[in-house]
């Protein structure tokens, strides 16, 4: 096991993968990733062997060690974000650069981005955009939109990273669809989505959490005995505009806040 174990899904490996609840969470990686998180301790799973617990226990950083990296993190973004050349910057990532800031719209919404990295917006700010829009400023390559479209595995990366996915923005997306019939058609009029075609679905959508960075939401309705279907699709120009960890954070924000309007709804 290497040491400072941050992916849920070393974990998980070495969990009994029984989905069992005893440690009152649905899945066991749901658990891996609370743990991770910091919200669980490998000693709240019953199932797993000490030697196990003790062995991975001491490769997990602690939760203020996390967000001491992460603090890191955006303090170099923040350095690259200083020395960018924005007006050369702004047309290959489909921003403005005006008043020595970035204009950056986020799904209908623009955000300006200050030379010293800080976001200001007339809207509310999710903690979430932060760190993928910093990283898409700061990517070293940038790409065109293509209108072709892979699933997260064909990322680089995206293998490691499906069942996490899967579990924190595909599944709890579908689940508010089934429950909000109407959700989706309100997520296009919100966030300055469009609805296209799409063989098998009874509603697809284009939402663009950052200008080239598109998604493609399909939903299927349950019928009958089968149950619904939710795919989340990237235009291949995503792979190469930010990096997999950015794509996860912005697909698990999204689905926090469409929860959270569904919420206010109900």
């Amino acid at each position: 096991m290497r040491k400072n174990t941050r992916n849920p899904l070393e974990i998980y490996k070495i969990l009994p993968k029984t989905n069992c609840g005893k440690c009152l969470l649905p899945s066991c990686l749901a658990f891996a990733a609370a743990v991770v998180e910091g919200r669980k301790k490998l000693r709240d799973c019953p199932e797993l062997e000490t030697a196990f617990n003790g062995e991975l226990s001491a490769n997990i950083p602690s939760l203020a060690a996390a967000e001491f990296e992460q603090a890191e993190f955006m303090d170099k973004l923040q350095d690259k974000v200083a020395s960018a050349d924005f007006q050369a910057l702004a047309p290959l990532i489909g921003a403005v650069a005006k008043d020595d800031c970035l204009i950056v719209n986020s799904l209908g919404k623009d955000f300006r981005v200050s030379r010293q990295g800080a976001l200001l917006s007339e809207c509310h700010i999710n903690s979430w955009v932060q760190a993928p829009l910093l990283s898409y400023i700061t990517s070293k390559s940038h790409a065109e939109i293509t209108g072709r479209w892979i699933s997260l595995r064909e990322i680089r990366g995206g293998i490691d990273w499906q069942g996490l996915f899967t579990s924190r923005c595909e599944t709890p997306l579908r689940k508010l669809a089934d429950d909000n019939p109407h959700l989706l058609e309100d997520i296009i009029e919100l966030f300055a989505g469009r609805e296209v075609e799409w063989y098998q679905a009874d509603i697809a959508l284009i939402l663009h959490p950052l200008p080239k960075i598109p998604i493609l939401i399909c939903y299927q309705s349950p019928e009958d005995d089968l149950e619904s279907l939710l795919t989340i699709f990237f235009d291949e120009c995503c792979a190469v505009n930010l990096q997999i960890k950015s794509i996860f954070t912005l697909c698990a924000g999204l689905v926090r806040m469409f929860t959270k309007i569904a919420e206010r709804h109900l």
